[in-house]
């Protein structure tokens, strides 16, 4: 965990998505970015990027004063050791700086809980590396550890893991009582879902009255949070639900590890899956198709998705721009709204209670 602004060399791909991405994220877990190097091929063997490519990190970094570097993909151990050994800093690849941010924004204690879980898993293949290392005599990891000690940290975390996941069990009874109790109020579910720092806090304050943290910064929300909303008739009430954000390349195991909290999505009447309008076409394809990915993993009717066109009002000649004519929304239900500004949301109040309702 990083408890102070940490300076930080970036490696990442030329394309632009990328480049943005995985700045917000070095951002977002603290980092102050001093340098971003691209290369088409991020992974290579023995350090994770080429031997030449190495040496040349080894430079910048002693430059500019990063004590981090973060590799835009993730690493094995071997490559992260022989990095760091190459270059004297700290390697952190893209897994762990998104577990890292995680661990900053887990406040509840099931939020903890599935964080705990997600770097459980991330470590196991880890651990895997140092018992091949050890076997052969040589140095594991970072740490060192004999055979004997890996194999007692291999065991171990298997029954950390074990000790989480039936705490977390525990968590989901909990959450399937009140999804019982909401289903006796007879009120039809609406989840708000989509990419990371798309504005759904926003849209969820605006359309619940609420006060949650809003912020530009990824993942401010980890943990879902529900309230009952009318939808202008006062007959007409639905439960609002706000979730975590998604983001490209979220491995397996991550939405795994959060499946009590997403799989709220599946018990959903209407999801309103929000992307940043402003964005361009590729950053918008990207993100669509990365939360469609992951409501796919979740089993999601597509049905059930309303896709939210956010920030309209920093849409550049917005009136040319016709997004339902776009081969990117194709067969989807589109609305846009801004949900700072207001703009749309009585549209979408009306598209919610005509989907449900009618």
């Amino acid at each position: 965990m990083i408890t102070t602004v940490d300076k930080a060399t970036i490696v990442t791909y030329p394309d632009e998505f990328a480049k943005n991405e995985i700045t917000e994220l070095a951002k977002a877990a603290g980092y102050s970015v001093e340098a971003l190097i691209t290369q088409k091929q991020v992974v290579k063997s023995e350090y994770g990027v080429g031997v030449g490519k190495a040496q040349e990190l080894k430079e910048i970094v002693s430059q500019n004063g990063s004590k981090t570097l973060i590799i835009d993909e993730e690493l094995t151990s071997s490559q992260a050791n022989n990095l760091a050994k190459a270059t004297h800093v700290e390697i952190v690849d893209r897994d762990r700086l998104i577990l890292n941010i995680f661990a900053k924004r887990a406040v509840t204690t099931e939020a903890k809980l599935q964080v705990q879980l997600a770097e459980l898993r991330y470590e196991m293949p880890r651990a895997r590396d140092a018992v091949r290392y050890s076997v052969k005599g040589e140095r594991a990891g970072f740490s060192g550890l004999g055979e004997s000690a890996v194999d007692v940290k291999f065991r171990a975390l298997k029954r950390r893991m074990t000790t989480i996941r039936e705490k977390l069990k525990r968590a989901e009874s909990y959450r399937t009582l009140q999804r019982t109790e909401r289903r006796k109020l007879n009120m039809p579910f609406v989840s708000l879902a989509g990419y990371t720092s798309s504005g759904k806090t926003t849209l969820f304050n605006r359309l619940a009255a609420e006060s949650k943290e809003e912020s530009p910064k990824l993942f401010t929300t980890l943990t879902t949070t529900t309230r009952a909303i009318t939808l202008g008739d006062s007959r007409r009430k639905v439960m609002l639900s706000d979730t975590v954000g998604f983001v490209s390349r979220l491995p397996t195991y991550m939405v795994e590890s959060f499946k009590s909290t997403l799989e709220e999505l599946t018990y959903a009447d209407l999801i309103l899956l929000l992307l940043d309008a402003s964005e361009s076409e590729q950053a918008l394809w990207i993100k669509l198709t990365s939360c469609r990915d992951t409501l796919n993993e979740l089993k999601v009717d597509p049905k059930k998705i309303l896709v939210v066109l956010n920030k309209i009002d920093l849409v550049k000649e917005l009136g040319s721009r016709r997004f339902e004519e776009e081969n990117l929304f194709k067969g989807l239900s589109i609305i846009k709204i801004s949900a700072v500004r207001g703009d749309g949301l009585h549209q979408l109040r009306n598209h919610i209670s005509n989907a449900i309702f009618t």
